[in-house]
Parts: C-alpha cells; sequence; structure tokens
C-alpha cells in the first residue's frame, strides 16, 4: 500500500525527526511503501505585505530600540541550514520525504492511505499551512483513499480553534475511517467538539524498541558524552537552573546537554549547531540521569530505563506530559519548581512493571494502525 504520512515539518525538533521515523519505519515493517509529505522551511514574505513589513521593522529598531532583524527572512533562510546540518544527515538517510509547495500539489490517486499524525499536527499555530488540511481538506472529494489519524495531539487541553475551524474541521473527520490521539484529553476534545470517537494510543516514538534506536548510533564515530545528567530544556530559566544544579550536587553528577543553543538568536553561530539526532539518542543511551522539560525527551527517558525528572512546561502545555506520565504510573516524575524535589524519593523506573504496560499499549496501537489500514 502507499501510504503517505501528514506531519509537522521535520527540522530541528529531535522528537519530531525521531516520531516521523518510527511511524514509517513501523508502516515499512508491515510492507507499505512510505513517504512524508513535508512543505519547505524556507521562509517567504508575501509580495503584497513586504513593504509594511521592512517600514515596521525599521520603526521596531530605531525608533523603540527593539533588537530584532529588519531582513529576518534572509538572514535564518542563510543561517538555519548550517545549525541543522547534522540533523539533515539522519534525515536525508533514514527518512522518505517528499516537498511540496503546498498540499494541493498531491494529487488524488498517488496515495492508497493518509496518516495524519503524530506530533502537534491538530495545533493550529504549529501546523504551517492551514488547519484543514491537517484533516485532508485537499483530499476531501477523493473517494478511494484511507484516511487515519495516528497519535494526532492538539497539544493542550484548551480548544484553541475558531467556531469557523471547529465546524469545517468536524465534517471532515467524518470522513475519516480511524482516528485516534496521543493525550488522553483528546479524547474528549474529540468527542465533545467532533462528536467522535477516539482511541488514546502510544507515541510513534514508543512503538519502537530501545534497541531498535540502539542501532542507530552502536557503530557511528561519536565522541563519550561530557557527563552523567543529561539536560534537555526547552525554555531554560532561573527556576530550571536552580534543579540541574541541585541534582548536580546531590547526586555527584555532571550536567551535560544534548541539544545546542539553537534557540538564543543572540548566540554565536558556532554554539547553536545542533548536534546530530544519533549524538542525542546516544546522550540518553549514556546517561545517568536525565532532567527535562520536553515530551519526547521524557519518552527517551521512558524508553532507556533512566532515572528522571520532567519539568512541567505551562506555555508548551502540560496534558502531554501529564498523559504520558499517567500512561505508565510515573506521575512521581513531574515537578514544577526545585521546592517539589524530594532527594529522599526513588526516581528510577520499575522496568519490570513498565514493561508489562509497554508491550499491551505497543501491541494495541499497532493493531491499531493495522485494523484500519486493512478494513
Amino acid at each position: 500500500m502507499r501510504i503517505a504520512i501528514i506531519t509537522l515539518p521535520l527540522h530541528a525538533n529531535y522528537g519530531g525527526i525521531l516520531q516521523a521515523y518510527a511511524l514509517q519505519t513501523i508502516l515499512k515493517r508491515m510492507g507499505h511503501n512510505v513517504e512524508i509529505i513535508t512543505l519547505s522551511c524556507f521562509l517567504r514574505i508575501p509580495l503584497w505585505r513586504i513593504p509594511f513589513t521592512y517600514i515596521k521593522r525599521c520603526f521596531l529598531k530605531y525608533l523603540f530600540g527593539e533588537k530584532i532583524r529588519i531582513f529576518y527572512e534572509q538572514w535564518y533562510n542563510r543561517t538555519d541550514p548550517l545549525l541543522v546540518i547534522h540533523m539533515k544527515c539522519f534525515i536525508d538517510e533514514r527518512i522518505f520525504i517528499r516537498f511540496v509547495n503546498r498540499y494541493s500539489d498531491i494529487k488524488d490517486g498517488e496515495y492508497d492511505a493518509f496518516i495524519v499524525g503524530s506530533d502537534q499536527v491538530w495545533r493550529p499555530q504549529y501546523f504551517k499551512s492551514s488547519i484543514e488540511n491537517a484533516y485532508l481538506a485537499f483530499a476531501k472529494k477523493w473517494k478511494n483513499v484511507k484516511r487515519i489519524a495516528y497519535a494526532a495531539s492538539f497539544g493542550t487541553d484548551e480548544w484553541e480553534y475558531t467556531l469557523k475551524q471547529t465546524k469545517y474541521c468536524s465534517k471532515l473527520v467524518e470522513l475519516f475511517d480511524g482516528v485516534s490521539v496521543r493525550e488522553k484529553t483528546a479524547v474528549g476534545l474529540c468527542e465533545h467538539y467532533f462528536h467522535c470517537k477516539a482511541q488514546h494510543v502510544l507515541d510513534p516514538t514508543m512503538l519502537l524498541t530501545a534497541s531498535s534506536y540502539y542501532q542507530l548510533f552502536m557503530n557511528k564515530q561519536l565522541p563519550p558524552c561530557d557527563g552523567q545528567l543529561l539536560t534537555y530544556i526547552l525554555d531554560e530559566n532561573v527556576d530550571t537552573e536552580n534543579i540541574i544544579l541541585q541534582l548536580a550536587a546531590h547526586f555527584g553528577y555532571k550536567p551535560f546537554r544534548v541539544n545546542s543553543r539553537y534557540e538564543n538568536y543572540n548566540a554565536p553561530l558556532i554554539e547553536r549547531v545542533q548536534p546530530s539526532v544519533e549524538q542525542w539518542l546516544k546522550g540518553f543511551y549514556e546517561a545517568e540521569f536525565v532532567v527535562t522539560d520536553s515530551f519526547h525527551a521524557t519518552i527517551f527517558a521512558i524508553l532507556f530505563r533512566k532515572p528522571f525528572i520532567v519539568i512541567g512546561n505551562r506555555e508548551r502545555g502540560l496534558s502531554r506530559l501529564h498523559s504520558l506520565l499517567c500512561m505508565f504510573s510515573l506521575e512521581k516524575h513531574f515537578v514544577f519548581t526545585s521546592e517539589q524535589i524530594n532527594f529522599n524519593m526513588d526516581y528510577s523506573i520499575d522496568t519490570q512493571e513498565l514493561d508489562i504496560i509497554l508491550d499491551k499499549l505497543r501491541s494495541d496501537s499497532i493493531d491499531y494502525l493495522t485494523y484500519h489500514l486493512r478494513k
């Protein structure tokens, strides 16, 4: 079967890249031909907005002293390929991608099935195109194609759609052969706003075993990790720094990071170059303890059976992390501030209990895909 996956653009996001790789790998193991459809990450300003945009930026920069780049898009398109060059090697080697300028470039008959997901593909502010295309609006008139949502995420338990978007996407969901979501709260959102039943399934990264990820870096000539306390913090602040320092002092571990300062536009270019995906994975394999505020970093701490603490990040959404931890009875690993860390608590994972739960959820999730592709 020819399958196209609709997900967020694969770029500088380790979790986004690995969830796409994992879903593609599982589908290929089933015998399918799989492509991931993605839009270009090249930034452009519509011609009609260029004069207004540049004039506004000049005012902000020179009259109000804001630290912004007037020609931001040109600067981004010139520098960003250098920052993600190591990540791109993994994408080019491991993931089959089809780039399109717009989803309407995809024609009827090119694919037998579309799978929407995973990641926050149903979050309007994250989906690059019109959110309706995350519900296959471009294919709404096609008859002989399967439409499946796998572990699609709204990213939050708050409803972020306009009334118009809700009505249209609700109609599009009716065309789907199967709907599954990544968070438990999303089951309720689908029922309330789309009037459809959704199944709660695993994030695609958890469909593969730790051994499968180990195979990706075991034969690579990668430098050893410079420490024992892995830190992967998306939104660094004083409190996350305090948590890291307290954990390092308590355990006697040296902190090391598995990401660069990619999102810090004021940092020197060399400090913003992202490590390879394989180096990122190796960090979890070699770490003695993990501290993160990232959903997918939490997943890989679990997969590699590492003691961990996850810091709640309200701005990025808490429902994702809460749903994941509750799924495996790991709520004790969730903190918001350094004061909430209990150094008398064992933050390791009960691997026997985890294996039982994970095996069952993995089997159910793969069965979901198999059933709806064959139906």
